[in-house]
């Protein structure tokens, strides 16, 4: 059974356009995704490893081609690695690691990924999400672990206008049915 859950992204795909206004939510599949811990001398062994340093600065993302680190917590991580094999990518790492004290822990069956994009993005994630989302608050490449709705969420800002969105499989329909019921709501003009 889990072996399906690694093959079946969820399908679920948006696009809604009202009054020159757009907001597209796609999933993103095929995504080796990893949560880390560690202290600072595992996480710079972890990231030469892995391919992409992770990054010691506070809701900040580091990024080279399909592979991504996201900083969650002072020692806390998630990887990203687009198209990559996670029992490959492990290996590496674990190789590199050695005994030194680390949590490595491949989740990437537990997690579905998102990336929700367009000039409401922004507006349309606030409707569910208690954080201020603007450009100026939550610059391009800021991310952070949030709500959105009653689903705990990672959120990470790709571009002006773009989000990705990491949730836990099991409320991935959730998420982006509130997604869509948002960008529904937002598009209908004002009386």
């Amino acid at each position: 059974m889990a072996d399906v859950a690694l093959r079946r992204p969820p399908q679920i795909g948006l696009a809604l356009v009202a009054d020159e206004r757009s907001v597209r939510l796609e999933a993103i599949d095929r995504v080796s995704r990893f949560a880390v811990r560690g202290d600072a001398d595992a996480a710079a062994i972890i990231g030469r490893a892995f391919g992409v340093a992770l990054p010691t600065e506070p809701w900040r993302a580091a990024f080279d081609g399909p592979l991504a680190a996201l900083w969650l917590g002072p020692d806390e991580w998630l990887l990203l690695a687009e198209g990559g094999d996670p029992e490959a990518i492990s290996a590496e790492v674990a190789g590199a690691v050695g005994g030194r004290p680390c949590s490595w822990v491949d989740v990437s069956h537990r997690n579905a990924g998102f990336l929700l994009s367009g000039p409401d993005a922004a507006d349309v994630l606030n409707s569910g999400c208690p954080l201020p989302l603007g450009l100026a608050a939550f610059p391009v490449g800021r991310c952070t672990r949030t709500l959105f709705g009653k689903a705990e969420i990672v959120l990470w800002r790709t571009g002006e206008t773009a989000f990705r969105i990491e949730v836990w499989r099991s409320f991935a329909a959730y998420a982006a049915g509130l997604i869509a019921e948002a960008a529904r709501e937002h598009a209908v003009p004002a009386a």
